[in-house]
Order: C-alpha cells, then sequence, then structure tokens
C-alpha cells in the first residue's frame, strides 16, 4: 500500500492569520507544527496499512516541513522547481492520496486564510465549469492516475466545502473559521490523535473509494486578480482571454491541464509587477 500526502500549513492547528506565516520566529513555531502534523498522518497511514508514504511539502516555497523532525518512514518531496507542483512525484503507482493542513478557496467561503494555489493573483478556477480549490482539483489530477482521495485536515469551513465534491473521505476538523483571519482553535495534541485515528481508518478502505476522474478533455478556466496577470499569459497560444482578468484554455487530459494550468500561474505570478521589473539591462 503506496501513499502520497499533500501538505499545506494554513490548514494545520494554530494558525489563524497570514501574519503568523510571515513573521519569522512565528514562521519557525508553525513549521514544527506543521511537521508534527505531517507526522500524524504518516503514523496514521502506516497504521493503517501503508508500506511506503511520500510526502510532498506544498506551502509556498514548498520547502517548510523539517526533514530532521519527520518520521523516518516517510520520504520528502521539498523545494519549488516543480513539473507537477504541490503533486510532484505523483503516478499510477500510489494506492491513496490525504491532504494535510489544506485551506478553502479563494472567496468560497469564511475559511482560514483561504485562497487558491497563488493568493497574489488568482481569484477563481474551474474546470469544466465547476469552481474548485487546491484539493478538488488535487484529486481530479489523482484520479487521472487512478489513485482516489480518502483523507482531508483543514478548518470546519475547508472540510464542508470539500465534502460537496469528495463525500467519502475522512476528515478532521483542526478549527472553527471564525473569519478569513481568525480562528477558534484546538489544542495540537488533541488534533494529531484524531489525525492518527482518520488517517488509519482512511488508508484501510482506500480500495473502496473511488478516484475522481473527468472523462473527456479538460477546460481550465482562470480569473486573475489584475489584468497584466491575464494578459501575460496569453503569449502561450494556447491560452485564450475571456475578459481582462479571465483566460482559458483546453487540454485533452486532466494532467496535461494542470501542468499547463501551472505554467499560466507561474507567469501570472512574475508579471504581477512586471516581468522584466527586476531585471537588469
Amino acid at each position: 500500500m503506496k501513499v502520497f500526502i499533500s501538505a499545506d500549513i494554513e490548514g494545520i492547528s494554530g494558525v489563524a492569520t497570514n501574519q503568523q506565516l510571515k513573521t519569522p520566529s512565528e514562521y519557525q513555531r508553525f513549521r514544527k507544527l506543521m511537521t508534527a502534523e505531517v507526522n500524524a498522518v504518516v503514523e496514521g497511514a502506516f497504521n493503517g496499512g501503508a508500506t511506503e508514504v511520500v510526502v510532498a511539502d506544498g506551502h509556498g516555497n514548498m520547502s517548510n516541513i523539517l526533514i530532521e523532525d519527520l518520521d523516518p518512514r516517510a520520504r520528502l518531496i521539498s523545494g519549488s522547481n516543480r513539473v507537477m507542483c504541490q503533486l510532484e512525484g505523483l503516478d499510477e503507482s500510489f494506492d491513496a492520496i490525504m491532504f494535510v493542513g489544506h485551506h478553502g478557496r479563494e472567496g468560497g467561503s469564511d475559511a482560514v486564510i483561504s485562497h487558491t494555489l497563488a493568493g497574489i493573483c488568482v481569484n477563481e478556477m474551474k474546470i469544466n465549469g465547476k469552481v474548485v480549490g487546491e484539493t478538488e482539483m488535487n484529486a481530479f489530477v489523482a484520479g487521472s492516475f487512478g489513485v482516489p482521495a480518502v483523507f482531508i485536515s483543514g478548518d470546519d469551513a475547508y472540510v464542508k466545502e470539500v465534502k460537496e465534491t469528495l463525500p467519502q473521505v475522512e476528515a478532521v476538523v483542526v478549527k472553527r473559521a471564525v473569519d478569513r483571519f481568525a480562528a477558534e482553535l484546538i489544542h495540537p495534541t488533541v488534533v494529531a490523535e484524531q489525525i492518527r485515528e482518520k488517517a488509519e481508518i482512511a488508508v484501510k478502505k482506500a480500495k473502496t473509494i473511488k478516484p475522481l476522474t473527468i472523462d473527456g478533455p479538460v477546460t481550465f478556466e482562470i480569473q486573475f486578480k489584475g489584468p497584466q496577470q491575464a494578459k501575460m499569459t496569453t503569449t502561450l497560444p494556447t491560452v485564450e482571454a475571456v475578459d481582462p482578468k479571465t483566460i482559458r484554455f483546453t487540454c485533452d487530459d486532466m494532467v496535461t491541464a494542470y501542468k499547463h494550468m501551472w505554467g499560466c500561474v507561474i507567469i501570472a505570478i512574475t508579471a504581477t509587477n512586471g516581468v522584466l521589473g527586476n531585471v537588469n539591462a
């Protein structure tokens, strides 16, 4: 039983504001808490029958988890230059995917620190007309490899949001969302115990969960926050401008579309303040 874990930080216990992840001293605290929460999932996965676990760090520069504190049974994918973004390393050899510390989509609810992949530029994403957050999008990609999504953890608004698309996943609510930058917190020790328990159950029932899939072509529609971001993605001949802030493209399959989306987001991030703004002549 081979398990892939996608880890983020906004949805871990304790995090309530963006400032906590930007202030150096606070960020170091939450790196430790993130690593501990990942360890709880890893332990639960092995208790449930996993024989191999790969963890992909998926927040910011994707180098947050402390390898020296990570459960030594797991392997860690770290660093930001990845063709497959939060899913680097995932393929058809895996039997399940789990999402720990994830968050709600941009504008979807009062989910804590809600955003979609890149808060600096993305306002909304749709796949074949359906508005998605990161977890749903990643679950579609995993499904194209035949890998079911079996576990999620995050705040209550996030869990409710994702359960609309993935009703069978085991879920742990680690805090109650009060506002985008406020939460009612549960102690990390309590959360870790719940995560271990639900992760074990999730792995044990993985073979009964159907992967989330899309038949046929995949169309992404991305609404950016600024027209300069959308405009520069149209340097790719496959990208069509829908309006000044929105683009659309279609690919034959979900994996290709995901890579295309990630390429567009990279361009949009770079274009936020001008693509050549920091380049010397």
